[in-house]
C-alpha cells in the first residue's frame, strides 16, 4: 500500500504528558518561567532533545540556543520543512504556548518513524531559544537568527540584574561571534510550519479545535526612561515637585487613551520600575514599556508616532525628561496562501469545518517569513487564556492539532509543487 493513502492517527495523550513534564522546568516555583540562556533554558533543551532522539532525530543546538531535530527524508541530505515553535515562555505563563508546538511536531515525526515512513524531504523540528523576549526586551531572537536577519546590536542589552545578552551566551556555552552560523539559506528550507494555542476565543465561539491562519499581527515595543528629581517626601512643596512617577502615570493613561482612540489597535504597559524606590522618596527616575499591536502597519506606525508625541508633550509640561527607545519592530506577515489551503484540506480530512483566522498575538513566523514560506495551525485555548497559568487545552485538541499536521506534512510535496509553478 502507498503508505501517503495509509491513514493513522496521533493520540495526544503524549503531547499532553510531556508538556506536563516541561512545565516542571521553570524558574519559579509557583507559576511557569523560563527565560532565555537561563539554567531553566538549558534543561529545557536538553529534555526535548531527548524526545528528538528518541522520536528518530538527530539532534543539534545551533549558535543562539535553539535545539534542533531532524528527521532524514529519502534521499538523505534533502532540504527540510521546518517544524516547531518556541521554549520560552513569559513570566507566569500557561504550559502550552509555545512548547505544544514543539512537542506536536516531534510527535508527528515519532508517528513517521515508527512506521518507517520517509518523505521526500527532511523533517526538521525546532525549539526555539526566545519567542517572548522577557530577558532582554526583544523578541523572535532564535528564530530571527535562523532567518539570517539577528541584530547584532542587542547583545549589549543588559537584563534586569545587568548582566548583557552577549555575557549571558557565553555562560551558557555560546559564542556571540558564531551567531551567523545559525541562518539557513533559502534553498535548505521548503517551508515552516507551526501548530500554537489560539490565544484568543474565536475557535471555541466557533465550536471548532483548530483553524487556519491567515496573517501574524505585527508588534512594536518601546522602553520609554521618565527623568525626574528625587527629593524629601516631606520638604519638597507639591507646586515645586519634578515626580518621575507621576509623570509615567499620566503617560500610561495617555496610552491607553490613545489605542481606544485608533481602530483595532491595542496598547499595552506590561513593566514599570521606580528609582529609587523609597516609601519617603519623590520618584526620580521611571522605566516603563510600551507594546503596540494593530490590524494594519500603518495604523501601527501611526499610534506609535501619536505616542511619542503624547509622552513627549507630557514630559515638557511636567518639567522632566525623557528618552524612548524602540526595542522591537515587526510588520504584520501573512501566511503563504498554497500552505494556508494545504491546512484547509488538512482540517476537513480530519472532519471539521475549515475556519480562517488572523492572529493578533506575534510568532516565530514571522520572522520565518523573510526566508521561506509559512503556515500556522491554532488550537482552540479555553476562554481564549493565554500568557496565564489558567491557559487550558484538551487531550481532544491536542490529538487533532497533532493530525492535520502530519496531514500537511505527508502532502506537502502537493504544496510545493502547487507553490512553485
Amino acid at each position: 500500500m502507498d503508505h501517503m493513502t495509509h491513514t493513522f492517527q496521533i493520540d495526544g495523550a503524549e503531547i499532553m504528558a510531556r508538556i506536563e513534564a516541561l512545565a516542571e522546568i521553570s524558574e519559579t516555583p509557583t507559576g511557569l518561567t523560563r527565560r532565555y540562556l537561563t539554567e531553566e533554558h538549558r534543561r529545557a533543551n536538553n529534555l526535548v532533545a531527548g524526545w528528538m532522539r528518541d522520536s528518530g532525530m538527530q539532534v543539534r543546538e545551533d549558535a543562539v540556543g535553539n535545539i534542533i531535530g531532524r528527521y532524514e527524508g529519502n534521499p538523505p541530505g534533502a532540504s527540510a520543512v521546518m517544524v516547531g515553535s518556541h521554549l520560552d515562555t513569559v513570566v507566569s505563563a500557561g504550559k502550552y504556548d509555545g512548547a505544544l508546538g514543539v512537542l506536536t511536531a516531534i510527535s508527528c515525526v515519532q508517528a513517521l518513524c515508527d512506521r518507517g515512513i520517509r518523505l521526500p524531504f527532511a523533517i526538521e523540528v525546532i525549539g526555539f531559544a526566545d519567542e517572548e523576549g522577557v530577558r532582554f526586551s526583544s523578541t523572535f531572537l532564535g528564530s530571527r537568527a535562523v532567518a539570517g536577519t539577528f541584530d547584532r546590536s542587542i547583545l549589549d542589552r543588559r537584563d534586569a540584574e545587568g548582566i548583557s545578552m552577549a555575557e549571558a551566551m557565553h555562560r551558557f556555552g555560546l559564542d556571540p561571534e558564531l551567531i551567523g552560523e545559525a541562518a539557513r539559506r533559502r534553498d535548505e528550507v521548503l517551508g515552516y510550519l507551526e501548530v500554537h494555542i489560539e490565544q484568543g476565543p474565536v475557535l471555541e465561539n466557533e465550536s471548532l479545535p483548530v483553524g487556519t491562519v491567515t496573517t501574524i499581527t505585527g508588534a512594536c515595543r518601546l522602553e520609554v526612561i521618565i527623568e525626574g528629581i528625587a527629593g524629601h517626601a516631606g520638604t519638597v512643596p507639591m507646586s515645586l515637585r519634578c515626580d518621575a512617577l507621576a509623570t509615567a502615570g499620566e503617560c500610561v493613561l495617555a496610552i491607553e487613551a490613545l489605542a481606544k482612540g485608533f481602530g483595532q489597535t491595542v496598547a499595552t504597559v506590561g513593566q514599570l520600575s521606580v528609582e529609587p524606590g523609597a516609601i519617603n522618596v519623590i520618584p526620580g527616575r521611571v522605566r516603563f514599556t510600551v507594546d503596540i499591536r494593530a490590524a494594519t502597519d500603518e495604523a501601527r506606525n501611526q499610534m506609535l508616532a501619536a505616542v511619542h508625541e503624547r509622552v513627549e508633550e507630557i514630559v515638557h509640561q511636567r518639567r522632566a525628561a525623557s528618552t524612548i527607545e524602540v526595542s522591537h519592530d515587526a510588520n504584520n506577515v501573512a501566511c503563504t496562501p498554497s500552505l494556508m489551503e494545504a491546512i484547509d484540506r488538512a482540517i476537513e480530512a480530519n472532519g471539521w469545518r475549515a475556519l480562517r483566522l488572523p492572529s493578533g498575538a506575534g510568532h516565530d513566523g514571522s520572522a520565518m517569513a523573510s526566508i521561506t514560506d509559512i503556515g500556522m495551525i491554532f488550537v482552540r485555548c479555553k476562554d481564549g487564556v493565554s500568557h496565564n497559568p489558567d491557559e487550558r487545552i484538551t487531550h481532544e485538541d491536542a490529538a487533532v492539532g497533532a493530525n492535520v499536521l502530519l496531514h500537511v506534512l505527508r502532502h506537502f510535496k502537493d504544496h510545493n509543487a502547487l507553490s512553485h509553478t
